[in-house]
């Protein structure tokens, strides 16, 4: 029997090929679109949990706030890995991990460089902590020296070979020589280490044996002992603020306490973080590695739901309006004696063979597509073809979905009267039109949604790249690892500001891109103590840094070099203000200093307010901010004139090749590393594009099935109607309107979702836009206009018929 419903079915498909076509690949297209997000979301679901004992691992966060700031710290204290090893008995092991960022690294006895991106001290207990095998070399011995460092494969190859590499000697920034004392096999990309590339030993940073409580430098990591409740750990943990960081600040504030520290609205709280959560679950500031946020999981689950459900009601109006061919054939069948039943196992046995060819064609386009959506979405997804258990989902997923989207033609169908059917009467025995017409508001609902979550995420881009910043990042160059150069640097600096198309230049490793970032805590010359203490940026700056990035002083002026005092100035921001309580005019000539006893002060003196600039991402308050004018040799941002920058970089070329043979020269431009901080916005507004593109495309196929099916049904209304005298136009706008109308009311309902829906994503920023009407109007529009669009060619195709032809139709 079952071989009996494939035949006829596949009969029954091949006789309408337009429509098979048109199911199938409305289908493909949700199917694959599915399957790309799915895989998408797999890929961040499965972060950090390669590790060994990754449910047991959790990182030590911090709560801050103090001096006026408020701190989402990720890292912590260098002693807090050892207090929580020795005092606590849940916790089994604890490691550390501190960010160098990018080094230079050539191997002695020659003079060329090559950088490396990511580079981190890390305990010589790490490797077996997380379980990371070694391709060379002995994770238990590997950093257990100072001036010793590991490699990943490719760092490895790159500079000596594979097998070659252990026990070479390189040095690091041209200063520091290390041994290569072991090689791990690349890092997995869906994993926080997943950019690093040089370990050096943590036993040769002094700074990590310092008891230290006040510096916050170092990702812990502690692992809990099997039997250990991380919530009945967090309690305890609240204990490290009294046993060790109030002792260690009271040798700098004599008399405070615990109390004292709270009732002046400071804290610090520590909380733990699972390490398979931190990719999509942590908001703290200085990541090892960029995060993403289950909310835009949470976003792309939705369009991978709704995409499929827009191709099974695709199905079902295709279906539905592919039946009246069909009503002669049931009712020919129930009068031979076929059950209700037997007719839904035929129908249903069409969708099911409908749906594994949709999936063949999806499954093609998602190995065309995944390249492209790999570039898209900033991933290396590579399709399972070997997981069984994808393909046990997937078939099964299919075969669901399939059965689901033709139960309600299957049922339809089989409820036809097989007298009315036989006698011609089929268009009027069918009935059916308002699920039909809920289905395609429910289509279009969709679309409409997705096109407003479209247009404000791109207008929210827009805003960012168009916002006042509070500096110029046009025409700005950006020269890294200036520092290689030596004590040429400042030559370098010169010579190239001589050139005669560069207008500015400044030498400094903090720049309002990502770079360097430093707190410190400062306190005014009347009021040195914890309750009136400053916690601010310091970025040590020269006289140029101003005028490069075209900065606005809204008081005072900028450093000077004829000023030798100005080595003890300071500039802050206007953020500063309302934590110093004063204008900016005010301001002047007050005294802050970093030490609290007034005996060994050094004092700075404020010599100007510079305009509040944007530091952080637009998702972030503008924090308190000082530029010192100090050495930091860093980074080099030159500002360009209008004309050809190519040459420009190239004569800057030249004048670092002849200052420092062999560093290697790297650029980049201001505005293109301030757009790397909204990477992942953008990522995701081109996602949305693609995906409301499709949704839009399916829903329209699902439109053009029911008014295919509708002016089949009007047929001979339309004859009559141009017997009557009336015009193609008048019957075209009738039948159009018709379907507008349900459009209309797809817009009443996605609107106000959309604008709910889209009001709360932009909420993650500080600054931002409203959901204007104007997007929700342009959405709208845009909605009806591609409705019309697709009835219309249906509407004027039926209109134009001979009504001779058309009254004739039985």
């Amino acid at each position: 029997m079952f071989n009996n419903y494939l035949k006829i079915a596949w009969r029954s498909l091949k006789n309408q090929p337009f429509f098979t076509f048109l199911n199938t690949f409305g289908l493909a297209i949700g199917i694959a679109g599915g399957l790309l997000i799915g895989l998408y979301i797999y890929d961040e679901l499965s972060f950090d949990k390669m590790f060994k004992d990754a449910d047991r691992i959790h990182r030590i966060d911090a709560d801050i706030k103090f001096g006026g700031a408020e701190i989402k710290a990720a890292e912590s204290a260098a002693p807090m890995a050892q207090a929580l090893e020795r005092d606590y008995s849940q916790v089994a092991a604890a490691t550390r991990i501190r960010n160098r960022g990018s080094a230079l690294i050539k191997k002695t006895g020659t003079k060329a460089n090559t950088k490396e991106l990511n580079v981190a001290f890390a305990d010589s207990t790490f490797f077996n902590f997380f379980g990371i095998d070694f391709l060379v070399g002995d994770a238990n011995t590997a950093l257990t020296e100072p001036n010793t460092l590991v490699l990943t494969k490719t760092a490895a190859e790159k500079h000596f070979g594979l097998q070659n590499a252990l026990g070479q000697n390189v040095v690091l920034n041209n200063t520091d020589t290390y041994t290569v004392t072991g090689v791990i096999d690349d890092l997995p990309k869906n994993s926080f280490l997943r950019d690093h590339s040089i370990f050096m030993a943590m036993a040769g940073y002094a700074d990590s044996r310092v008891d230290n409580w006040g510096n916050s430098n170092y990702f812990t990591f502690i692992k809990l002992i099997p039997s250990a409740n991380i919530e009945d750990f967090q309690e305890p943990l609240q204990g490290i603020f009294e046993k060790y960081m109030m002792p260690w600040a009271q040798g700098y504030f004599p008399g405070i306490t615990a109390e004292s520290f709270a009732a002046s609205g400071n804290y610090i709280k520590y909380r733990t973080m699972a390490l398979t959560d931190i990719h999509l679950h942590s908001d703290r500031q200085s990541e090892l590695s960029a995060n993403s946020s289950i909310q835009n999981v949470y976003i792309l689950s939705c369009i991978a739901l709704f995409l499929i459900l827009l191709a099974s009601v695709n199905f079902m109006n295709l279906s539905t309006a592919y039946s009246l061919k069909r009503a002669k054939e049931v009712g020919v069948r129930k009068t031979l004696g076929s059950k209700k039943l037997d007719l839904v196992r035929q129908f249903l046995t069409e969708s099911g063979l409908i749906s594994l060819i949709a999936l063949l064609l999806a499954l093609i386009i998602v190995v065309l597509a995944l390249p492209f959506f790999n570039e898209l979405s900033g991933k290396s997804i590579s399709f399972p073809y070997t997981n069984s258990a994808f393909w046990v989902i997937v078939l099964l997923a299919t075969l669901i979905l399939g059965l689901f989207s033709g139960s309600y033609p299957a049922f339809f169908m089989s409820r036809f009267m097989p007298v009315k059917t036989l006698k011609g009467g089929g268009a009027q025995s069918i009935g059916g039109g308002k699920i039909r017409n809920a289905l395609v508001v429910c289509q279009f609902a969709i679309s409409i949604f997705l096109i407003v979550g479209t247009l404000v995420v791109f207008q929210q881009l827009n805003f960012i790249q168009s916002k006042d910043v509070g500096f110029d990042k046009d025409q700005v160059a950006i020269i890294n690892d200036t520092y290689a150069a030596g004590n040429q640097v400042n030559t370098f600096r010169e010579e190239v500001l001589r050139l005669g198309q560069v207008e500015n230049v400044t030498l400094s490793d903090y720049l309002p891109t990502p770079s360097g970032r430093s707190n410190s805590s400062f306190f005014k010359e009347d009021a040195m103590n914890q309750e009136n203490a400053i916690q601010m940026q310091t970025w040590l700056v020269d006289h140029g840094y101003i005028p490069t990035l075209d900065m606005k002083l809204v008081a005072g002026r900028n450093f000077d070099p004829q000023f030798t005092t100005d080595s003890t100035a300071i500039i802050i921001n206007e953020a500063t203000l309302p934590i110093l309580g004063v204008g900016a005019e005010d301001a002047l000539g007050m005294q802050i200093s970093q030490d609290i006893e007034l005996e060994v002060a050094q004092f700075y003196t404020v010599i100007g307010v510079v305009k509040n600039f944007h530091y952080e991402s637009l998702r972030e308050d503008i924090g308190a901010l000082g530029l010192f004018m100090d050495e930091s040799t860093g980074n080099m941002a030159v500002k360009i004139k209008a004309g050809d920058f190519s040459k420009t970089l190239t004569d800057i070329e030249s004048i670092w090749n002849k200052l420092a043979p062999g560093q290697p020269f790297n650029y980049r431009f201001m505005d293109d590393s301030f757009n790397t901080t909204y990477e992942a916005e953008q990522r995701l507004g081109k996602i949305f594009m693609v995906f409301t593109v499709l949704s839009i495309l399916i829903a329209c196929l699902g439109l053009f099935g029911l008014a295919a099916f509708n002016a089949q049904k009007r047929t001979k209304e339309i004859g009559v109607r141009k017997v009557l005298g009336a015009s193609v136009g008048q019957i075209t706008f009738r039948l159009t309107t018709d379907f507008l109308k349900m459009v209309v009311i797809s817009v009443l309902i996605a609107l106000p979702i959309g604008w709910y829906v889209m009001t709360k994503w932009l909420e993650d920023f500080s600054y931002r836009i409203e959901v204007s009407g104007g997007v929700l109007l342009l959405a709208a529009f845009l909605a009806v206009l591609v409705a019309a669009i697709t009835v219309s060619y249906q509407s004027i195709k039926a209109a134009i018929v001979d009504p001779v032809k058309s009254l004739r139709t039985e």
